[in-house]
């Protein structure tokens, strides 16, 4: 009989968010190795909460369910919990309907704390539980700034459901110390990290890509974000590089994404009067092969008070692309590690704008090294992050 394996997170394909691209990957692999795959999400999609996506359909081979949420959308903080809530609810009642004594349910980190919702429905139905998280709360809530006598009892209950997981994936070497500190079992923690598809995503230069004209950037030399940013990654230190480099028109800063820091990066582009600044809106998957390798370079910024808690995943769609990184945060970091063992990028400390602009400038004048950064990176990751190493230890986990 073919292996049940149920997923649990809010989002799902169609929907274009980082954790939806990864399940979405992940769960049509299983599917067509011949496990019964389920997807328990919303009717949602990140970044417009009046979609509403069809309660059930089957996608390549796939079945969906899409549970009703109330739809505030991620920029109201009351609305978020209302919508994370809602979910929960959902959720817990529609796995307790769909699992089965030795299935395997799968349970990400969107909406948050949401294997302590469904940890007890899991052991209620004899099921193996397994938890894939993207990120540690309420950890990062406390992080960001929110205090609150709830945080400590929260971070108690999420110990307790993984220590009662089979097994709790994690993305990196600081986030399984950051739970083995918490009194997370060391046999109960498997490091796979996050990917990106190799084949889909390959290096393009930047004559051979079309967005270079159609954007107005042919022959510039081009530092890009691509991604959400949001309240994790720290901004004001590329504004300080940008500002410093306003003379410099060979060199602009190209911002394709969209997040909670949009509105601030846009009020401070005005403010400061930097036309060197151009943004895009997200740009279809079909289209990410153009999209990431069009910058001559990336950067990715962290305040280093998450690292252990987040790992931006932004980074594999880089190295795949083969472009260098520019990292703003800590030198000690997951991301930063990786950078200094492959020899594909470098870290500047957050607010040392003047050494950001100075390492821009010098790449700008020096586009040879920049480039072989960039070929290290796509050798990175072809060696430790393409897509069929993680499937195949997702598969090896899930014994499919």
């Amino acid at each position: 009989m073919a292996q049940k394996i149920i997923f649990l997170n809010r989002f799902f394909a169609p929907d274009h968010s980082a954790t939806s691209q990864l399940l979405t990957d992940l769960a049509f692999d299983l599917a067509e190795q011949g496990a019964l795959v389920h997807v328990i999400s919303s009717r949602l999609r990140y970044d417009d909460p009046l979609a509403c996506l069809p309660r059930n359909e089957t996608l390549d081979g796939v079945q969906v369910t899409r549970v009703w949420t109330s739809r505030f959308g991620r920029y109201s903080l009351p609305g978020r919990a209302m919508d994370s809530l809602t979910f929960h609810l959902g959720a817990a009642l529609h796995l307790f309907r769909l699992a089965k004594r030795g299935d395997w349910v799968v349970v990400k980190t969107d909406p948050p704390l949401l294997s302590v919702t469904l940890w007890p429905v899991i052991r209620l139905r004899r099921a193996n539980f397994l938890t894939w998280n993207q990120d540690l709360f309420p950890e990062v809530a406390v992080a960001l700034g929110v205090r609150g006598w709830g945080t400590g009892m929260l971070r108690w209950l999420r110990n307790r459901s993984l220590q009662h997981a089979t097994c709790n994936v994690v993305l990196g070497q600081r986030m399984a110390a950051h739970l083995r500190a918490e009194g997370i079992p060391d046999e109960r923690l498997r490091i796979i990290h996050n990917w990106s598809d190799g084949q889909a995503i390959t290096p393009i230069a930047a004559e051979d890509n079309p967005l270079r004209q159609t954007w107005d950037l042919v022959g510039r030399f081009v530092v890009g974000y691509s991604g959400n940013l949001g309240r994790a990654h720290e901004v004001d230190t590329l504004l300080d590089a940008a500002e410093q480099l306003k003379h410099r028109s060979d060199i602009c800063f190209l911002f394709i994404g969209g997040g909670a820091g949009q509105n601030y990066l846009t009020a401070q582009i005005a403010a400061r009067q930097l036309t060197n600044i151009t943004l895009k809106p997200y740009q279809p998957r079909v289209n990410l092969a153009y999209s990431l390798s069009l910058p001559d370079l990336h950067w990715i910024s962290l305040w280093p008070r998450l690292e252990g808690l987040i790992v931006p995943s932004k980074f594999y769609g880089i190295a795949a692309a083969g472009r260098a990184t520019l990292y703003i945060g800590d030198a000690q970091g997951e991301i930063p590690t990786l950078l200094q063992s492959g020899g594909c990028g470098v870290t500047c400390a957050i607010g040392d704008g003047q050494g950001v602009a100075r390492q821009i400038a010098a790449w700008a004048d020096d586009r040879a090294a920049c480039h072989q950064l960039g070929q290290a990176a796509r050798r990175l990751f072809l060696e430790r992050f393409d897509r069929p190493i993680a499937l195949a230890a997702w598969r090896d986990l899930l014994r499919v």
